[in-house]
């Protein structure tokens, strides 16, 4: 969880610091890991909607239980049923899964660039809370089942 909280601290978006710091475990490099996850900060691209932490949890869940096979419902089902029971308890624990509510934002980022790093920008969000609260939720699920 320290890793995560680390990673996102010094720099990296919501969903690479909470997605990198367990893809390895799934047989998934860095490199990879960084620029699979990398779109999905911000809410999607600073959109602003589902939360990267818990697109990164849904995205590890798939490295630990996705399903291959189209015609295998039963495990699309088990999967879903996974993603839901993390996001559930990430609402349950923060209020939200969509990050223009994490972040108390009326809507959608003008610009997609993203803020400066600055110590006024870590002060003033609760992503590192937000990030540690994934990260815990998938050493409680996805690292013991």
């Amino acid at each position: 969880m320290a890793d995560a909280v680390a990673m996102f601290e010094s720099g990296y978006n919501c969903a690479q610091s909470v997605f990198v710091t367990y893809a390895d475990l799934f047989g998934m490099d860095r490199e990879t890991a960084l620029k699979i996850s990398c779109p999905m900060g911000g809410g999607m691209g600073r959109m602003r909607e589902m939360c990267g932490a818990i697109s990164s949890m849904s995205m590890l869940g798939g490295l630990k239980t996705g399903n291959t096979d189209p015609e295998n419902q039963e495990a699309k089902t088990a999967n879903y049923e996974l993603t839901r029971r993390m996001a559930d308890r990430f609402k349950a624990e923060n209020g939200s899964m969509i990050c223009r509510e994490l972040l108390g934002l009326s809507g959608r980022e003008e610009s997609a660039a993203p803020s400066l790093r600055t110590a006024e920008y870590y002060a003033s969000r609760p992503c590192s809370r937000l990030v540690a609260s994934a990260a815990r939720i998938i050493e409680e699920t996805l690292l013991v089942e």
